[in-house]
């Protein structure tokens, strides 16, 4: 099969990660993998696992945007994918219009992949037009039931896997323990605390200094790490938090790492990692990612991060906004030595590939068309 995947661009962040694995997994198993974006510094891995990327600037939000219809027209005719697959709704918008106005027999199947529980509009709706969908969790799937006229049989839920091999096979490695701990000294010999994601209110970092503070008055050898970048380059929020720090006295228990591109060895780094997200989330991959390091995770019992730890880590989970819970929970699970961790086979990579290689098949079978 040849598959064209379509996302903003390949910055940073789980959509784009999670792209750049498909495509790697699809390149093993013998298929011809696209993927078009604006680019971005994960072309280079991209193309070094043997796909092809297409640069075309199908991320900006602007009706501007609509002038990349006819272009994308045009390389669909050319490239002849058989499948489409469309992750993001600006490039959704665009591929469908091109897509839509090419003679039946021409059209490749069209999939999307619902990563959020978007706004529910016209401009969000245009990710229920492709012929099936995929959801990357069970919350996912209903928010998409409940908000557009789709039928249950076209939506397949397909969990975001993980390459266990990657995480939990590889060790830590001692050269890059020497440089982080050479740059933050601070975090020799602490019990370290990891919350990962973009800096963000509803991401919970506010939460997360006061639950360090409560921490620490127990055991000083606790130290809080935040590692993610500025949401949309809110410096605003970046102080209130520095702030929140000196109000609570945690100059010496806070380390802010910023944007990251080593979180396989932060996770095998910490002790633990925190997830404090004030609204559901679709999905979570950081705390797959986590549990796949053999490193233990708390999180609120909501959206797609209760389904993840149901799943592969109940023992993590706690009431929803209960932060004595929250503190409790770490202050359990630090004193144990070994969490019962378990990753159930759809979480991991390997099935997340299959499973979609049967969404494509089954589509092209619709299609009256055969797949390799």
């Amino acid at each position: 099969m040849r598959i064209l995947q379509v996302l903003p661009a390949l910055t940073s962040g789980g959509v784009e990660r999670g792209t750049v694995e498909l495509a790697s997994e699809l390149v093993k198993r013998g298929h011809e993998s696209y993927v078009l974006s604006s680019g971005g510094p994960m072309v280079q891995a991209l193309e070094a696992r043997g796909s092809h990327h297409i640069t075309r600037p199908v991320h900006r939000k602007s009706l501007a945007s609509l002038k990349q219809v006819r272009p994308v027209r045009r390389l669909i005719r050319e490239l002849q994918p058989d499948v489409i697959h469309v992750r993001s709704r600006l490039p959704a918008w665009i591929v469908y219009l091109a897509w839509n106005k090419l003679p039946p027999e021409q059209r490749p199947a069209l999939v999307s992949t619902f990563h959020g529980m978007y706004s529910v509009n016209r401009y969000s709706a245009i990710m229920s037009k492709a012929e099936h969908l995929i959801a990357v969790s069970d919350c996912v799937r209903q928010y998409i039931l409940d908000s557009y006229p789709v039928k249950p049989d076209d939506v397949t839920v397909i969990q975001r896997g993980v390459d266990t091999r990657t995480f939990r096979e590889a060790p830590l490695d001692p050269d890059w323990r020497r440089a982080l701990l050479a740059d933050y000294p601070q975090l020799d010999d602490r019990r370290i605390l990891l919350m990962p994601g973009r800096l963000s209110r509803w991401k919970g970092q506010l939460t997360f200094l006061d639950i360090v503070a409560r921490l620490v008055r127990d055991d000083d050898r606790i130290h809080g790490v935040i590692a993610g970048g500025l949401e949309g380059g809110k410096v605003h929020f970046m102080r209130e938090l520095e702030q929140r720090v000196r109000d609570l006295k945690l100059e010496q228990h806070v380390t802010f790492l910023g944007q990251r591109s080593d979180m396989h060895e932060l996770y095998l780094f910490a002790d633990l990692v925190c997830h404090l997200s004030t609204k559901p989330e679709p999905f979570g991959r950081t705390l797959t990612e986590a549990l796949a390091s053999g490193t233990p995770v708390v999180a609120y019992e909501r959206g797609g991060a209760a389904e993840t730890l149901q799943a592969c880590f109940p023992d993590g989970l706690v009431p929803p906004d209960d932060t004595t819970a929250f503190v409790h929970k770490i202050q359990a699970l630090l004193g144990k030595a070994e969490p019962a961790i378990q990753i159930p086979e759809r979480f991991r990579l390997e099935a997340q590939t299959e499973a979609t290689l049967v969404v494509y098949r089954q589509l092209l079978a619709r299609h009256g068309k055969s797949a390799a």
